[in-house]
């Protein structure tokens, strides 16, 4: 029984092959222009440019510029909302 518990355990810790392809996506695109469009719900979208600045685990951040440089914010993003298109990414 401990063994069958092992097991599941291992496959809860495997990521799909489409994770990992985008986050070698992100990963080779830090530090350059991104276009971000966040799906809000009920056809309602933001879109917003700015640069990918840093990688963890399970987010990404990208520096959002605004009008003016007090107004640009960093805002982050999980893999897991690329991967089922809340958040659209075009480089």
């Amino acid at each position: 029984m401990l063994q069958g518990q092992r097991v599941r355990k291992r496959e809860i810790m495997r990521q799909p092959a489409n994770m990992c392809r985008i986050y070698n996506l992100i990963l080779n695109n830090i530090g350059k222009r991104v276009t971000v469009r966040e799906n809000r719900g009920r056809n309602r979208y933001d879109t917003s440019e700015g640069i990918i600045t840093e990688m963890h685990p399970y987010v990404f951040c990208v520096k959002v510029e605004g009008d003016f440089p007090e107004t640009s914010k960093e805002v982050s993003y999980s893999y897991t909302d690329v991967l089922i298109k809340d958040v659209e990414l075009r480089f």
